[in-house]
């Protein structure tokens, strides 16, 4: 090999390492923001009219989530999907329930403007209330690009965040999976090495369940799934959640 192609390697390999252990996912080049008015307008669907028994908890829309309060955009906890992807969320609640499981999503859909919110809250350095929950190892500094980026899949409509309850009559219980939802950590990638084995277990029931119906896990968070191929790859949305 020559000496020139051998060192360029050797740096790639090294920037390869230096990555943070979550990241975001990657985003089209050429997405654009759609003009509509509203969810109607471009066949946004509100999940639970097609998948009962499912637990809507849209962290967003409440002060749960890693800003500690409620995020511009949110102003129901409603889970919006597209169409297709609200149909096979729906084809994978129906095959949990069957087992006596439920999904328990944390977010769907996510406004533009919602992203905006996110990447003015990661620039005030002041605010860390929520630092113990969500990002206890990481400085609030390090945030904006390897954990929260300027554009998000969920603007696009196919992108859903969620676990898994167990259920027994009408109480349901969410399976362990080894951290919360949105924590800023290595600990959330799907096959952290460091969990045990019963969060493991509850981890892959979640992925054969989403993979059977068209949803690929992001690797770095055991929480977040994208429907493919999705809908419109090309095109995000900013009406708001009602």
């Amino acid at each position: 090999m020559p000496r020139f192609i051998l060192i360029l390697s050797l740096m790639l390999a090294t920037v390869g390492c230096a990555m943070p252990a979550t990241a975001v996912p990657p985003t089209p080049a050429r997405v654009q923001v759609s003009a509509a008015r509203t969810a109607a307008d471009v066949g946004l669907v509100d999940v639970s009219t097609l998948a009962p028994g499912l637990r809507v908890e849209m962290r967003y829309a409440g002060s749960d989530n890693f800003t500690g309060a409620p995020v511009p955009g949110y102003e129901a906890p409603t889970c919006l999907l597209l169409r297709p992807v609200a149909q096979a969320l729906a084809a994978v609640q129906a095959d949990l329930r069957d087992r006596g499981l439920a999904l328990e999503i944390f977010d769907c859909y996510r406004p533009v403007r919602s992203v905006h919110a996110f990447v003015d809250w990661a620039h005030d350095l002041s605010d860390q209330r929520t630092k113990a929950a969500h990002y206890p190892n990481v400085d609030k500094s390090l945030l904006l690009g390897p954990y929260i980026a300027e554009t998000s899949g969920h603007s696009r409509g196919a992108t859903v965040d969620l676990g898994v309850m167990r259920c027994a009559g009408q109480a349901c219980t969410p399976l362990d999976m080894g951290t919360e939802f949105d924590l800023f950590d290595s600990r959330a990638n799907t096959d952290n090495p460091e969990i045990t084995a019963v969060e493991r277990a509850n981890r892959q029931l979640l992925l054969a369940a989403m993979k059977k119906h068209g949803f690929a896990n992001y690797p770095m968070e055991w929480w977040h799934f994208t429907f493919k191929p999705e809908p419109t790859p090309d095109t995000a949305y900013d009406v708001p959640v009602r």
